[in-house]
């Protein structure tokens, strides 16, 4: 990225305005970087554990395979997964809030003992899975971020920064020998000033 400028003090300040701002800036997007790092790897962490929990529960589960034949797969159902905003290192992700279930009525004299048994497995089946499925969308999203903070440390860091300091390092070395040569072309006008007035004096 190619930083305009042009060689005089008001550009100079600018550039150094611009240089502070992301000098400033710089620390704190690392910081963000770091944060969200970390944060994807919890989030990662939680989904695996909680699809390992919800195998397992299935493997627990796998003796009463005969007897699912006999549940009724419609008398549970979810009507509603309530979902909140949670914000983690600056950043918007869902967390798991309430799950709403409609239990349709049943006879338990006329049903097996352990159909209520069969209820409360498949909530909780249910909520492991439901859950694993939100901690990959909080994963993508903070990764998502992650990645855009990544980004923007490395313009930073690698381009603009070194960019600004280059092109006031130039300006400054312009204006220096701006400088050194009105220096000296009004030394040269001084001495031959002199030695006009010195010839003039001697006519």
């Amino acid at each position: 990225m190619a930083i305009k400028f042009q060689y005089n003090k008001t550009s100079l300040n600018n550039l150094g305005k611009q240089l502070k701002v992301r000098q400033n800036a710089l620390p704190t997007l690392q910081n963000k970087e770091s944060a969200l790092r970390l944060e994807v790897r919890k989030a990662k962490d939680a989904s695996d554990r909680l699809a390992r929990e919800l195998e397992d529960a299935l493997k627990k589960y796998d003796h009463l395979a005969a007897l699912w034949n006999e549940f009724e797969s419609n008398l549970i159902s979810i009507t509603d997964v309530g979902l909140k905003t949670v914000k983690v290192a600056g950043v918007k992700t869902p967390a798991l809030g309430e799950i709403c279930y409609e239990l349709r009525p049943f006879n338990a004299f006329s049903k097996p003992a352990w159909y209520a048994d069969g209820v409360a497995i498949l909530k909780e089946l249910s909520r492991l899975g439901i859950e694993s499925e939100v901690y990959m969308e909080k994963r993508r999203i903070l990764d998502y971020q992650r990645k855009k903070t990544t980004q923007k440390v490395n313009l930073y860091e690698k381009v603009q920064i070194p960019g600004y300091k280059e092109a006031i390092r130039k300006i400054k070395r312009y204006m220096e020998d701006e400088e050194n040569l009105s220096k000296a072309s009004s030394k040269i006008v001084k001495t031959r000033h002199a030695l006009e007035e010195e010839e003039a004096h001697n006519d």
